[in-house]
């Protein structure tokens, strides 16, 4: 997998001494920043997962088969137990009136889950939604591109921030006559970003808009989105820092 580091050195450097609210001493605040960008090679895919009957208890079997020949696949595809993760129920009832006479004719139960699919090789994601539409579960409700080290790369980041904010600091105190003293205080903030898809690209999973089945109470969702092959997840860190200030002659 390559990996594509870069270090934005934004500089937004505070200098200042006695009389202030953040520091008695003399100190200076400094803020480090960094970017990693990783291709993705997971993807996590929600679909929603819905059925509906004449009574909730057949809402909720017909929900439960639906669910069972989708976790069938999941053997399949090389699918760990930790890897799916299938929400609690939530239900509905829905009075159904005649168009003509008005009258209410009925009542339909509504059984929804959410099942979430984290797919480890990103390229099995088209096979596996492809069977997914095959049990009948059209519903897919989010893609999510993620890499498989991205804890990894956080704190790899965050290290990356720490150095940038030292080297900032060192820099502008020896610019003043000083040197950085002992750490006053710190924040920290990471963040993780998928980057949009760049037209050409060859894309996983076209899917988009909505369509109508036999059902007047149900609709078919795609969710409007793709997976680039030149997709791209960026995880920044920045950390502010103040030191206390050392004056040397």
């Amino acid at each position: 997998m390559k990996l594509i580091i870069t270090i934005f050195l934004t500089l937004f450097p505070l200098i200042t001494f006695a009389n202030s609210s953040l520091a008695t001493n003399r100190h200076i605040t400094v803020q480090g920043t960094a970017e990693i960008l990783v291709e993705p090679d997971m993807a996590q895919v929600s679909f929603e997962v819905t059925s509906i009957k004449d009574t909730l208890l057949e809402a909720k079997r017909d929900l439960d088969t639906q669910i069972n020949l989708l976790l069938e696949g999941v053997d399949k595809y090389g699918f760990e137990q930790d890897d799916v993760f299938i929400s609690g129920l939530k239900s509905n009832v829905y009075n159904i009136i005649g168009t003509e006479t008005g009258t209410v004719s009925g009542d339909k139960y509504l059984a929804l889950k959410t099942v979430k699919v984290t797919i480890n090789d990103i390229k099995k994601i088209d096979g596996f939604i492809e069977f997914a539409q095959s049990v009948k579960i059209n519903n897919v409700i989010a893609i999510e591109s993620v890499s498989s080290k991205a804890k990894l790369l956080e704190a790899q980041a965050t290290k990356a921030a720490v150095d940038d904010a030292i080297a900032k600091g060192n820099l502008l105190a020896k610019a003043f006559s000083a040197k950085l003293g002992k750490v006053y205080s710190i924040s920290s903030n990471s963040n993780r970003t998928n980057y949009g898809d760049n037209e050409g690209d060859a894309k996983h999973l076209v899917l988009s808009g909505y369509t109508n089945n036999s059902n007047p109470f149900e609709h078919k969702r795609y969710v409007d989105k793709t997976i680039s092959s030149n997709s791209i997840i960026s995880i920044t860190s920045s950390i502010n820092v103040v030191f206390d200030l050392e004056i040397t002659d």
